[in-house]
């Protein structure tokens, strides 16, 4: 059975309840003329139609969330517990006037007999049966109408009992009794409806629950990946609680290792917390870890620039910072220089006005080329320069993969270099850039080189000389 069932299945069977008690409470207060048997129907009454309310309430407030109520419906619990509150001041109101009239008219005799006492009796009895299941429900589900529900019938529970200590008093002689006894009922409605009213309307309001802000931030900043904490918003929607989770994360972490982070942060909060349902929000965070590399590439991807060869020193004892820069190939030379000192500008208002910058300005080509492939006499002419260059520098085992092709900025030209697998990476990007001068040195109208470096133990057959 789904917890919607559950709902209101036991919600249902609270009507009936109340529904049979109301009667027998209605019938034995009219036959004895007892306030207080008649303000326990009375309690009843309102108790039974406080069930039905719940019933429609549960029923509507498990519908899923739609283009209108985008929260879902859990708010309509909360409606129906205020409308209860309402009604439960309404009674309590009446009471305390019928019983005020007995004390001071003493013109009412009160019958004190053992029906009346049987039926208070079987009512208590029903009411601690309703309650127990009710709250049993109302805790597994989150369900604020039911937790109301229970309410009432626990408050029913002890009023029930002043009423018996009530026919009591009557019974040894004193039939005011049975008014002073009415008010205690009146005492302990007041009571119900104030707690039920102060709930439903910290969760009208948006109040969050106590201590699950507190309970979030500790769960998130436990989190690998999340720097701080920077807000946590929660509100109530029936048995779920809606939240919004503003996390700082390192701005150096690319986008897919954000929404990792993201993920782990709900994944989280489902486990520790499994009413709650976040937004998390990542902001990002200069950390006091970062390296002015890393400041260097975050400040210029936040301006759609590429930036490589960054290289921090210190010249005459002050900070010097030197970076190659990609723009758009198109731009003017006024442009491109605008574009480098308004980053420039940024990088040393982040690191430091004594920070002295050298940029140095590439074009960024398109990266979609039209050409044909490159046959006959050129193509050989091209192989033969690319083994010489090879064969020329001492650290390259071997070549392969030759491709060239004539587009329309020039000759495109790559091939595949073998390594030994101990050379350093360093080296053999030196090798590289070798091999790459020597191939425009050789080669008229070469307009890209790219020289891709592998490892000896790859096996691939070599291009012979």
């Amino acid at each position: 059975m789904s917890a919607s069932e559950r709902k209101q299945n036991v919600a249902l069977s609270s009507v009936f309840a109340s529904a049979a008690m109301t009667l027998m409470k209605l019938v034995v207060g009219l036959m004895t003329g007892s306030l207080g048997v008649l303000s326990e129907a009375a309690h009843s009454l309102l108790d039974m139609g406080a069930a039905i309310l719940t019933w429609f309430a549960v029923r509507i407030g498990d519908q899923p969330a739609d283009e209108r109520h985008p929260y879902g419906h859990g708010k309509v619990e909360s409606v129906s517990a205020l409308i209860e509150t309402g009604l439960l001041f309404v009674t309590a109101a009446w009471i305390i006037k019928e019983a005020v009239t007995r004390l001071i008219s003493d013109a009412v005799e009160v019958q004190s007999t053992w029906w009346s006492v049987g039926v208070i009796v079987a009512s208590i009895g029903i009411d601690i049966g309703r309650s127990r299941a009710l709250s049993k429900v109302a805790k597994e589900t989150g369900s604020q109408a039911l937790e109301a529900d229970a309410l009432h019938f626990s408050s029913d529970i002890l009023s029930s009992a002043a009423v018996l200590v009530g026919l009591g008093l009557v019974w040894l002689g004193w039939p005011q009794g049975d008014a002073v006894a009415a008010l205690a009922v009146a005492g302990f409605v007041i009571l119900a409806g104030w707690r039920l009213g102060s709930r439903t309307i910290d969760v009208l309001v948006d109040a969050a629950p106590q201590g699950i802000a507190e309970r979030m931030e500790e769960e998130v900043a436990s989190v690998p990946g999340v720097a701080r904490v920077e807000l946590v918003r929660a509100r109530p929607a029936g048995p779920i609680v809606f939240a919004e989770v503003v996390i700082k994360i390192g701005r150096t972490l690319h986008l897919e290792q954000v929404e990792a982070v993201r993920r782990r942060v709900i994944e989280r909060l489902a486990a520790e917390l499994p009413e709650v349902q976040p937004v998390v929000i990542a902001e990002p965070l200069a950390l006091d870890d970062e390296s002015i590399a890393e400041t260097v590439r975050v400040l210029a991807a936040a301006r759609g620039l590429s930036v490589h060869h960054v290289a921090a020193a210190t010249i005459d004892g002050k900070p010097h910072l030197s970076f190659d820069m990609e723009v758009d190939e198109s731009l003017t030379i006024v442009a491109a220089h605008a574009v480098a000192s308004e980053l420039e500008a940024e990088l040393a208002a982040e690191l430091g006005s004594d920070l002295t910058i050298d940029s140095h300005i590439d074009p960024r080509r398109a990266t979609s080329f039209s050409g044909t492939p490159v046959n006959g006499d050129r193509l050989e002419d091209v192989r033969d320069a690319v083994v010489c260059a090879a064969n020329a520098d001492a650290l390259v085992s071997s070549i392969h993969n030759l491709e060239a092709q004539e587009r329309e900025d020039g000759l495109y030209v790559s091939f595949h270099c073998l390594y030994p697998d101990d050379a350093p990476i360093g080296q053999v990007h030196q090798s590289t850039v070798r091999l790459e001068h020597r191939l425009r040195d050789a080669v008229a109208g070469i307009s890209r080189v790219v020289v891709h470096a592998e490892p000896a133990s790859d096996g691939i057959e070599a291009m012979s000389a």
